[in-house]
């Protein structure tokens, strides 16, 4: 099933162009709609990010240092206070990770999302600018500027201690991304300073950096999809724009233009949709036609998006406090049965075409 969902080329069955037959098959998957289960309020300000974990949402809010926790059987707030503004989120199974930043430090707690309970917290070298967890939820990775130079704090939460991986410097760099691969040994950042923007691949086992790959215009956020990284690019000149970068070959494969002035991506579990978050809607991607497919609208401007761990649930939360949650149905079992019903699929490689360098 991985190369039916990933992107990476054209598909022919029966010797014929996949551009009418798959359009035929996919359709179902792209008028496969979320369905708006409930509109909430949490009314502490704009929501800064969320994180969601099996016991539920986090949601940051960073006007009053504290954070709301969704129960997705009653759909209904806790709100905890942390330890300074809450500046990004992330979670693994019951545990949610969030970073603060105040006037007396910077660091990291680890929250039992069921609870609320700040269970253990970690110093930071400065404030995060993006935040990703291992596969396992053992290791955390903070990313943070300081005068141009940029570096990886990793928190090793089983072992209690923090280390450093230091990516270089620049003007003006600061690190917009990270993600770190499903097998939790490659850890990818998306770095952008005057020059441009670069993805930066990490040895996640040594803290060394493998590749450098310029890819120009300033990066949002990505995604991993197998062996490729969804890059969401967006500058004034172009709009926004999701580059597909195959990692074995460190090329652009498919490039998706959007338009907009789009901030942030979410790939559902089954790799088959992305949510990326626009200025006034949140935008649908099926990865399967590179096509957009639905345009999500929340009661104020969005702000971020994330999904339950199982893809059913997606929750969108906006700078007015509210939050969105839909249904979200999986498209994998059904394409899986058209797909074999057909004849057998010659996938065709993919036309790389390579990336242009930063400009200087």
């Amino acid at each position: 099933m991985a190369n039916i969902l990933m992107p990476k080329g054209h598909m022919v069955l029966d010797g014929r162009s996949a551009s009418g037959v798959t359009g035929a098959v996919l359709g179902a998957a792209g008028q496969n709609p979320a369905v708006r289960e409930r509109e909430l309020t949490v009314g502490r300000g704009p929501i800064g990010d969320i994180a969601v974990g099996n016991a539920g949402a986090l949601m940051t809010n960073p006007g009053d240092d504290t954070v709301s926790i969704l129960d997705p059987g009653t759909l209904s707030f806790a709100t905890h206070l942390v330890a300074g503004e809450p500046v990004a989120a992330v979670a693994s199974d019951d545990r949610a990770f969030v970073a603060t930043t105040s006037e007396d430090d910077d660091r990291l707690s680890v929250i039992e999302i069921s609870t609320g309970t700040v269970t253990a917290t970690f110093p930071l070298a400065g404030p995060a600018t993006a935040l990703a967890v291992s596969p396992d939820g053992q290791r955390v990775y903070a990313g943070h500027d300081d005068e141009g130079r940029v570096a990886v704090a990793v928190i090793d939460t089983a072992a209690e201690r923090v280390s450093t991986i230091e990516l270089g410097s620049g003007p003006g760099a600061g690190i917009d991304a990270l993600r770190v691969d499903p097998t939790g040994k490659r850890l990818v950042a998306a770095v952008t300073d005057e020059r441009g923007s670069q993805l930066i691949i990490v040895d996640a086992e040594t803290a060394r950096v493998r590749r450098v790959v310029p890819v120009g215009s300033p990066i949002r956020d990505i995604a991993h999809v197998g062996s490729a990284v969804y890059v969401l690019t967006s500058d004034r000149a172009v709009g926004g724009a999701v580059q597909v970068i195959d990692l074995s070959t460190y090329t652009v494969t498919d490039t998706v233009a959007l338009g907009g002035a789009p901030t942030q991506l979410a790939m559902s579990p089954d790799l088959a949709r992305a949510y990326i978050v626009d200025f006034d809607r949140v935008t649908v991607l099926c990865t399967l036609r590179l096509e957009i497919v639905e345009s999500l609208t929340l009661g104020g401007r969005p702000s971020c998006v994330a999904l339950a761990a199982d893809g059913s649930r997606l929750y969108a939360a906006d700078y007015a406090g509210g939050v969105s949650v839909f249904a979200v149905s999986s498209t994998i079992e059904e394409l899986y049965t058209q797909f074999v019903a057909t004849d057998p699929i010659i996938v065709r490689a993919p036309r790389a075409r390579e990336l242009q360098p930063a400009p200087a």
